[in-house]
């Protein structure tokens, strides 16, 4: 499945064709709440089964084990007069369905409340599993006057999830407090700590942050899932030109692959896909990350500490008499770290880091503008790319459109360079329970790659603005992250509107 050989689907065909039963597509075909709900819940849990399928006559239920002794007569009875069949499906998949027999958040609150026992550590777990639950990349605990308000931050969109009475709410940051190894009797610092979230098959890196705000203190978690430590090249999204770039730069012995983005653009999460592409025993990976994001077997990960003077630079010198073969920074903040990553780059290691940088062009500026040499920064760099993460139309609402030329250019003017003849088909979605009516259902990002050619490194030498890197890499046919926006757009995996809120076309 890895080397894209085989899907998901096949892999499910082909266990059904072993059971002798129909395959149930499930991530196809999600079942609605009032479906899932038909089965009761502890038949469901205890058997994985899931309603797939259901009309007048006929029920088609899936179960990732279909020869379970007495099965069929158990589910039987949930729906006389109707034939009822078995069919098999992924395990991942019908326990995703069972999100639907989880009572809304603030229906839990009021029973932990009403139960008077240990109200902090129940509601943050119902909290944290519900986020898990709808895969949310942030939590946010906002208090207000007199209630606390709780938001998952989910595809990039903050949504409610649900209130807490004020007076509840201390209990509940000291617990978190505690948790995080934070001080609980500091009220008006800034803290940032971090939990390993550990219960039954979840597991979960917790980054904590609280601030001091008019109403109390605010908490923001990040959820740093265990799923994405899976992620590899081949899931980023990558065009296969994109691939063939970072996979050539990834197996060079040294050299310097720089990834630029603002904040939550995905930026680890590639860095991680390719260290998972090289994490072997014969090569020594190390990183230096504050905080460190994903925790990886094979990799020997360094926490950066201000208190013990433990900061990029000087855990990146010492990195560099570890013997390393392949080094990641999380990020390039000051000129040190930068001239030490640099050296690091042109002495035999393979370094990888992070930068904050509008595009890939504007890097190689804003670098020497820090002071690094342009030789050096000529010498030593392989490949810059640019991200951005746009959320992905829901699979399972997602319908093809035709559109005019002049419809298009009301929400893109410059439409006529990017497509031709008048009818175009795209692609939008209804909004279902998916998706939860938002039409859009994960995120993918887009990309823009440099390449550093020898025209490259001529023009680095002469310290060249953004224009004149990105007239360069035009003519050595890079893309810019619109371009592979739009490519996207037109393949059906997002619609122009949610591109254009991330990226902009250029105006040449």
């Amino acid at each position: 499945m890895e080397e894209k050989i085989i899907t998901k689907d096949l892999l499910g065909q082909a266990i059904a064709e072993t059971f002798e039963v129909a395959y149930a597509e499930i991530s196809a075909r999600q079942p609605s709440r009032e479906q899932v709900l038909k089965i009761p819940e502890s038949l469901a849990k205890k058997y994985h089964l899931l309603l797939y399928l259901e009309s007048e006559k006929e029920v088609v239920v899936a179960t990732d084990n279909p020869k379970a002794e007495g099965l069929l007569a158990k589910v039987k009875p949930i729906f006389p007069g109707k034939k009822v069949e078995l069919a098999y499906g992924l395990p991942e998949e019908i326990e995703a369905g069972f999100i639907h027999y989880r009572k809304p958040l603030a229906t839990r609150f009021v029973e932990i409340i009403k139960n008077h026992q240990r109200i902090a550590p129940e509601i943050i777990g119902e909290i944290i599993e519900d986020a898990l639950a709808f895969n949310a990349s942030d939590i946010h605990f906002e208090p207000q006057e007199k209630e606390v308000v709780i938001r998952f931050r989910i595809d990039g969109v903050l949504r409610e999830a649900g209130r807490i009475p004020k007076e509840y709410y201390e209990n509940i940051l000291n617990r978190i407090k505690v948790e995080a190894h934070l001080r609980i009797d500091e009220h008006y610092a800034a803290q940032d700590g971090a939990i390993r979230y550990v219960k039954d098959e979840h597991t979960a890196d917790l980054r904590v942050s609280i601030v001091p705000t008019l109403t109390g203190e605010k908490v923001a978690i990040r959820m740093l899932a265990e799923y994405v430590k899976s992620y590899n090249i081949y899931d980023l999204g990558l065009s296969y030109e994109d691939q063939r770039i970072l996979e050539e730069a990834s197996k060079k012995p040294f050299g310097m692959i720089l990834v630029t983005g603002p904040t939550g653009s995905g930026k680890s999460t590639t860095l991680y896909a390719v260290l998972r592409s090289l994490n072997r025993p014969e090569v020594n990976i190390t990183t230096i990350e504050d905080p460190v994001e994903y925790r990886v077997e094979g990799l020997n990960q360094i926490q950066v500490n201000p208190h013990t003077n433990l900061t990029f630079a000087e855990g990146l010198r010492s990195i560099v008499r570890q013997d390393p073969d392949i080094v990641l920074v999380g990020e390039i903040r000051d000129l040190e770290t930068a001239e030490i990553a640099v050296n690091a780059a042109l002495t035999g290691h393979l370094l990888l880091s992070t930068f904050h940088s509008n595009d890939a062009a504007t890097a190689i500026p804003r670098l020497l503008d820090m002071g690094i040499e342009p030789f050096l920064l000529a010498s030593t760099l392989e490949v810059i790319i640019a991200q951005r993460l746009v959320r992905k139309l829901c699979e399972n609402c997602r319908y093809s459109q035709e559109v005019t030329i002049t419809d298009l250019l009301k929400i893109l003017p410059s439409a006529k360079k990017y497509f031709s003849g008048n009818k175009i088909t795209l692609y939008k979605s209804k909004g279902c329970k998916s998706c939860n009516e938002t039409g859009y259902r994960g995120r993918t990002a887009i990309f823009e790659f440099i390449k550093i050619t020898k025209e490259m490194e001529e023009l680095i030498l002469n310290n060249p603005s953004g224009e004149q890197i990105w007239h360069l890499a035009k003519k050595q046919n890079a893309h810019s992250l619109f371009e592979d926006g739009l490519e996207k757009v037109k393949r059906g995996i997002t619609t122009v509107e949610e591109l254009l809120r991330v990226a902009q076309p250029s105006e040449d």
